[in-house]
């Protein structure tokens, strides 16, 4: 019994020491709920982006280390992508519908989005991306569990997942929190998904390496033209 409490509460220690910074995340995407982007795609998205994490980190269990960390940097560049995409496209969003949050079919996600909604694998990549440093963590707690621990805490991590949603969405109806939110949080989200992913990128030292230095400026770049490319292909064809 002992033993059990031990494993339980260093599950919750773990979850909440690297999972802190996504109460934030959560709070922004439940101030941007409406008719299109619904509280079901942020839970099922936080859930299959954490579950990814998970799979990722299990190979911990068996002592080994599936991706180098400067690696898992590059998982930065999703945010980043996101961020980009609804800054670029703000304004035409913002006509259309002030608070909707604009995460939209990505052709990365195509293949998924046959099932899922465009909007899930958004959320669901922005907590993959985030979470990515995270990994060691859980690969060296993995690594020291036995299959009953590992069982433990893998129930507790999932549940506090679902935790973690119902604080965020919670905090989200208190109404200075609501109203700054409505207010400035379609424009507030490209800046904090673009820092989020430019500290993934920075904590993993994945900057530090010049062709990953020189991968990650051509995305961007492509990414900057594609996203102002089709703005200005909608505002023209508005216009018409």
């Amino acid at each position: 019994m002992h033993n059990l409490f031990t494993v339980i509460m260093t599950g919750i220690a773990a979850f909440i020491a690297t999972n802190i910074d996504d109460i934030f995340i959560l709070l922004l995407f439940f101030s941007q709920v409406d008719g299109v982007f619904r509280r079901r795609h942020i839970v099922l998205g936080q859930y299959l982006g954490f579950i990814a994490l998970l799979l990722v980190s299990l190979p911990g269990f068996f002592g080994g280390m599936l991706l180098p960390q400067v690696w898992l940097g590059m998982l930065g560049l999703a945010p980043i992508i996101l961020g980009m995409r609804q800054w670029l496209t703000s304004d035409e969003e913002d006509s259309d519908d002030e608070n909707s949050i604009n995460i939209e079919e990505d052709s990365a996600f195509s293949s998924l989005t046959n099932y899922i909604s465009p909007q899930t694998c958004g959320v669901a990549a922005v907590t993959f991306a985030n979470g990515g440093d995270n990994i060691g963590i859980y690969v060296s707690l993995f690594a020291s569990c036995t299959l009953e621990s590992l069982a433990v805490i893998l129930s507790v991590f999932l549940t506090l997942v679902s935790v973690w949603c119902y604080v965020a969405y919670r905090l989200s109806y208190i109404p200075i929190v609501a109203e700054t939110l409505a207010r400035y949080g379609f424009y507030l989200i490209p800046f904090v998904l673009i820092a989020l992913g430019i500290s993934i990128l920075s904590e993993n030292q994945t900057l530090e390496v010049p062709i990953f230095r020189l991968i990650i400026l051509i995305v961007c770049l492509m990414s900057y033209l594609i996203f102002s490319r089709n703005t200005e292909q909608a505002t023209q064809s508005n216009q018409d």
